[in-house]
């Protein structure tokens, strides 16, 4: 396993560098070179996928911010508990040095991804790396445009306590999600819904679902449905001046709502254009209210 290949496009004149940070020990982290080896082959996560990860937005300074680093380092550790990972993680103070490190270094008014990746190790303690990337050119692309959405079968149905299928968990095992996006793809589409096995959505493979019906933001629940709680959610919806609720949607309503989007870190609240086809209406000055408080900007 390797910091990552690529560096994608960015905001800011594409002056973000990529860099990896293995953590261990406290401090802020050891950096190595982006494409070095930093993990051997018979670590969990990489041979299992057995770990945790939360990825954030970054603003280059002055001065630079990680958008919403301690919600998502609540998460991280929730991850790492449910995962019951080894001892020896970083603590959050750790975590916090080496995005700080990563940030010192990102050009005034660029975007930059930042990822924390924990996974269970190789027998000992568990492998912490942090990686700082440009923002990829896709995403800039769908929050411009928007996306086209296709509805896929999860075949799961509501369940009210099985912590074992890790639905609160940012896992590592996202095999499932990118074979939804190829799908997508084959479909003419940029992007999946899940549908559990009543036909209500769930979430996008990498993004919550967010919809407006008179007035009100709705979103998926989470409990018992597998649905990961989003913390981009939980910003827009404190932050919107709308009144919201977790709702279950059929997926055959969907073409009904007033607008709907895609929330997540990094690409913030893009418009959902269709769903299997079928366009939806769109709410332009909502949507780039939305997309500020997703993505921490002063509002246009």
């Amino acid at each position: 396993m390797g910091g990552g290949h690529g560096t994608g496009g960015g905001i800011g004149g594409g002056g973000v560098r990529p860099r990896t940070l293995v953590l261990g020990g406290g401090g802020a982290g050891a950096e190595v070179p982006w494409d070095a080896p930093v993990a051997g082959a018979d670590d969990a996560g990489l041979a299992r996928g057995d770990g945790c990860f939360e990825t954030l937005l970054a603003h280059g300074g002055p001065p630079a911010r990680a958008v919403r680093l301690a919600a998502h380092l609540e998460r991280l550790e929730r991850s790492a508990r449910s995962l019951e990972l080894p001892a020896g993680a970083p603590t959050r103070a750790d975590w916090e040095r080496a995005a700080g490190t990563l940030l010192a270094g990102l050009p005034a008014g660029a975007q930059a991804v930042l990822r924390l990746t924990l996974t269970r190790g190789s027998g000992g303690p568990p492998l912490a790396l942090a990686t700082l990337r440009p923002v990829p050119a896709a995403l800039l692309a769908a929050r411009r445009d928007g996306v086209r959405a296709v509805v896929l079968a999860r075949g799961t149905a509501t369940t009210p306590h099985a912590p074992w299928l890790l639905g609160t968990v940012k896992a590592l095992s996202y095999a499932v999600h990118t074979a939804a996006l190829r799908e997508a793809a084959r479909r003419g589409a940029d992007d999946a819904l899940f549908a559990d096995a009543d036909g209500c959505l769930l979430e996008a493979p990498t993004a919550t679902l967010a919809w407006l019906v008179d007035g009100r933001l709705h979103t998926p629940p989470t409990e018992g449905t597998g649905v990961l709680p989003g913390t981009t959610w939980e910003a827009v919806a404190a932050g919107a001046g709308l009144p919201s609720a977790r709702t279950r949607l059929p997926a055959a309503a969907l073409p009904g709502v007033d607008a709907a989007w895609l929330l997540s870190s990094v690409r913030g609240a893009v418009e959902v254009r269709s769903v299997d086809g079928r366009p939806l209406r769109r709410a332009g000055a909502l949507t780039a209210r939305l997309r500020a408080l997703a993505l921490d900007l002063p509002p246009s």
